[in-house]
């Protein structure tokens, strides 16, 4: 009896963009039924790779095979047809409808001319329960938990028949509880014959979840080993030839004097609460730590602090100034950087060059403005410092933002706002989609600036990097700050049981 063939086989892959290198030679072979974790650095071409396997990229050298079969990808509804899902790590749900209307959107089985929702919905509750992924077809989206909108996307590739999932960082929004919930999920799903293609910087989770791991850097392949193979310094080495770091930051630096005061803050959103009653101080050199499920309050309370949202309760004060009336571009001015969560939408002009990039929220202040007038040898200067200090991987300042892979884009945003030495940066998911190299760069930025000074407000869904980096911690849970704990003292598994409502509020 014969071998049965790879269910994924790519072959002297290679893609080239103006400049760049994305993938040269790389080589993968993923077997039927396994769970296959893809890692290394960003700018290392595993999305571009990803890409070319769903159809979203032609190769311009090499070979996809599917099942043993040469296949050739105009478009992803060709890789769809070959029983290739992809489920991206920002979800592409419509939040105003339900899950039934999501997962037909685009594939909507018809009978007489008119959409079976029938049928539909009996195939939905048929796979949930088959892959032991519970889901009510008729709630809306927006009702649902990150982890159960991702169970949403899972359905929905699944609904359109595919064998093979390819999932771009899945647990980059989820608590502990959630990725073990994720976990036993996919080893359902790979227990069944479904076979996965898991992306991920996370490396423990890599070695726990994996049956084999491929190690891209710079474009090539440069192993595949067992999880029992190796450990979580040997894939960093692999990796970026460095030692993986980690985000402790014990030594004091926190002063009396508050930059930041907020009272009170409340914010409503058509009739009810988002955000309400919220109240903490930072003060110089301190590292004031928010977690909590996406969706209880951080964007409301980040949008208030910003000057993006008017709030309808509450004061912010500035270095004791109270800013609540003022506009974004004068909060800015005294002294208020911000990484936004969300960079294609809130912190990039992605057409547009690094140069012009480097000056947004930064426009009317030297180097970038010189009276009325933009400085263009100023701000050609501090992009190149910027790309130098926070190793941005780019041809030069004249690239424009979109050609930067997502985590290049990142370090260049991170970049933009410490090198303008702000008094209070709001740093929202600041090391989101970036490697572990990438990450501990944006760490050591960050604490050298809380030693100079620097009061930081970190909302991440990074459990880890909320413990190591903050001086003091508040949960967030329907709009209302319901725990203040030690980071020194909480784990992971506390702190999201605190985020998920699960455990009482601590004193």
């Amino acid at each position: 009896m014969s071998e049965q063939p790879p269910a994924v086989e790519l072959v002297g892959i290679t893609k080239t963009f103006p400049g760049v290198v994305a993938n040269d030679d790389i080589h993968l072979t993923v077997r039927r039924g396994e769970i296959h974790a893809v890692v290394g650095e960003n700018g290392a071409g595993k999305s571009t790779l990803m890409k070319i396997c769903y159809g979203m990229l032609r190769p311009d050298r090499g070979t996809i095979r599917i099942d043993g079969r040469e296949v050739h990808f105009r478009s992803p509804k060709d890789a769809i047809a070959e029983g290739i899902g992809m489920v991206h790590q920002h979800f592409m749900l419509a939040s105003n409808l339900t899950v039934l209307e999501n997962v037909v959107l685009g594939s909507e089985p018809a009978r007489g001319g008119w959409i079976a929702f029938d049928e539909a919905r009996r195939r939905i509750r048929e796979l949930s329960e088959t892959y032991g992924m519970p889901l009510d077809p008729d709630r809306r989206v927006e009702d649902l938990t990150v982890g159960e909108r991702q169970r949403v996307e899972i359905i929905k590739v699944l609904f359109r028949g595919a064998r093979t999932l390819i999932l771009d960082e899945p647990t980059a929004v989820l608590v502990p509880q959630e990725v073990e919930e994720l976990f036993r999920n996919l080893r359902d799903l790979s227990a069944r014959g479904v076979t996965i293609v898991f992306i991920s910087h996370k490396l423990d989770e890599v070695l726990e979840i994996a049956d084999t791991i491929t190690v891209i850097r710079s474009g090539r392949t440069v192993a595949t080993v067992k999880p029992d193979e190796v450990d979580a310094h040997r894939l960093a080495v692999l990796m970026v030839g460095a030692e993986l770091p980690t985000p402790e930051t014990r030594e004091a630096t926190v002063t009396e004097h508050v930059s930041l005061a907020v009272r009170g803050l409340g914010v409503r959103v058509e009739e009810r609460w988002a955000l309400e009653d919220v109240s903490f101080q930072i003060r110089r050199g301190e590292i004031v730590g928010v977690a909590g499920v996406e969706g209880n309050g951080q964007r409301e309370l980040v949008e208030a602090l910003i000057g993006l949202r008017r709030p309808d309760a509450g004061t912010i004060e500035l270095e004791g100034v109270d800013v609540t009336a003022w506009s974004t571009r004068r909060r800015r001015e005294a002294g208020l950087g911000y990484i936004p969560e969300d960079r294609h939408v809130w912190g990039l002009l992605l057409p547009s060059p690094l140069w012009e990039n480097a000056m947004l929220g930064h426009q009317t202040e030297p180097p970038f403005a010189r009276g009325a007038f933009v400085d263009r040898a100023g701000a050609h200067a501090r992009t190149e410092e910027i790309i130098r200090d926070y190793h941005v991987m780019t041809p030069g300042p004249d690239t424009p933002a979109l050609a930067l892979s997502g985590g290049n884009q990142q370090k260049f945003i991170v970049g933009r706002e410490m090198a303008a030495s702000p008094k209070v940066l709001i740093a929202a998911q600041p090391t989101r989609g970036i490697d572990v190299g990438a990450q501990a760069a944006v760490w050591e930025h960050i604490r050298t600036a809380r030693a100079a000074g620097l009061a930081l407000l970190l909302i991440s869904a990074d459990l880890e990097e909320l413990i190591g980096l903050s001086d003091t911690l508040h949960v967030i849970y329907r709009g209302r700050f319901v725990a203040r704990l030690d980071p020194s003292r909480v784990t992971p598994e506390e702190l999201g049981s605190y985020m998920t409502g699960a455990r009482e509020a601590a004193a």
